[in-house]
């Protein structure tokens, strides 16, 4: 951990611990809160740890084609809605702002479509919002900053989320001689400067309500993961689709079913680290269920599409035909760059299979492109 890491690091620890001497413990949603989105020291709040040479490396910094492929995706739906003289491109979450300057840079590909479009990005990290600014400051549109959904410029809309779920605060529930009972974080009996798992106190039935029908009678031991902050997602892009059509995209790592299991993880420097070592100095981040989202979506009233995997996505839209373009521009060794990153992108190995997909609508409109009906 670096000196300028150390004293926002110390400040969550030390409000953690003044929390939890005297609430007993903590959900696992409110331990990610903190340790993510406080406003003076939380880790998004701090720094931009975006990059190789920094925590994580997403999608559009491995490779242009990413963004440039959700661009010309973009402009299908924009096509779809009729074109409108004026709508919103909505990015949640994004990053430096790499993947939008190239869904830009492919939107000129569609006649008409820079001039109708209006760009927010939505973003809570000030450190990422200078990033992003930097990024975006020759951006052939003006672009501006939202501080939440609600808080987007109505309007027909494409919102795309790029690794922007699997950050929301999740809880965990363990099954625990027949009944569910949320895990949390307290600290250690013995050693107070430390922050361990527990078992607290039962699920209400509306809490049970989170866990999928298949999961419920599962034997002791068994761990699921609640996600709450799907369905007030779900719920904000409902209550703006009925209002003005819109598609919305959302690609993530996760399981295209509902499964048990621990899946919340904490990454610094590209390592995996204890998810309670040092909150506030890494990114903490756990599995989206992309069956209980898609249901979620239809049950708020929208069309919906997927799962589908990155790499069966991408290949669709053609990022084979697109490096084959940009092969012909550079030599061997960039060549064999393009050739690597459209591997990781699509191999069922590295990002291709883990890497997953859902899509939604206002009804009415066609259907996303790409990307086949969700079914019950």
């Amino acid at each position: 951990m670096s000196d300028n890491d150390f004293r926002p690091a110390q400040m969550i620890k030390e409000r953690l611990q003044d929390r939890l001497r005297s609430e007993g413990s903590l959900s696992v949603a409110a331990y990610m809160a903190e340790a993510l989105f406080h406003p003076m020291a939380g880790f998004y709040a701090t720094k931009d740890p975006l990059g190789a040479a920094n925590d994580f490396i997403t999608a559009p910094e491995i490779s242009q084609m990413f963004g440039e492929l959700l661009g010309l995706w973009a402009a299908e739906c924009w096509m779809q809605m009729g074109a409108p003289s004026r709508f919103e491109l909505i990015e949640l979450g994004p990053g430096t702002g790499r993947m939008m300057s190239d869904m830009l840079r492919a939107g000129r590909a569609a006649p008409g479509f820079l001039d109708a479009v209006h760009v927010t990005l939505v973003e809570a990290s000030p450190a990422l919002k200078m990033v992003q600014g930097q990024t975006l400051a020759n951006a052939p549109v003006p672009v501006h900053w939202a501080k939440d959904f609600e808080k987007t410029p109505s309007g027909p809309a494409v919102v795309i989320g790029n690794e922007f779920l699997d950050c929301l605060p999740i809880r965990q529930a363990v099954r625990h001689q027949g009944q569910w009972r949320e895990r949390v974080v307290t600290l250690h009996p013995e050693d107070q400067d430390r922050f361990v798992f527990g078992l607290g106190p039962m699920l209400s039935d509306s809490d049970i309500g989170y866990i999928a029908p298949a999961l419920r009678k599962s034997e002791d031991g068994a761990l699921v993961e609640l996600r709450p902050g799907d369905q007030q997602q779900m719920e904000q892009l409902a209550n703006r689709f009925k209002r003005d059509p819109s598609y919305a995209l959302f690609v993530d790592y996760g399981s295209s079913k509902p499964e048990t299991g621990d899946t919340l993880q904490a990454i610094r420097a590209h390592q995996k680290v204890d998810p309670l070592d040092a909150p506030g100095t890494a990114d903490l981040t756990a599995w989206v269920d992309f069956d209980r989202l898609l249901r979620l979506g239809l049950d708020a009233g929208l069309a919906a599409f997927g799962p589908m995997t990155q790499g069966e996505f991408l290949t669709e839209l053609g990022i084979e035909q697109r490096a084959a373009v940009l092969s012909k521009s550079v030599d061997e060794s960039g060549q064999a760059r393009l050739k690597r990153q459209m591997h990781r992108l699509v191999s069922p190995e590295d990002m291709g299979e883990l890497f997953k997909l859902a899509a939604f609508s206002s009804d009415g409109l066609p259907p996303a492109p790409g990307i086949a009906p969700f079914s019950r």
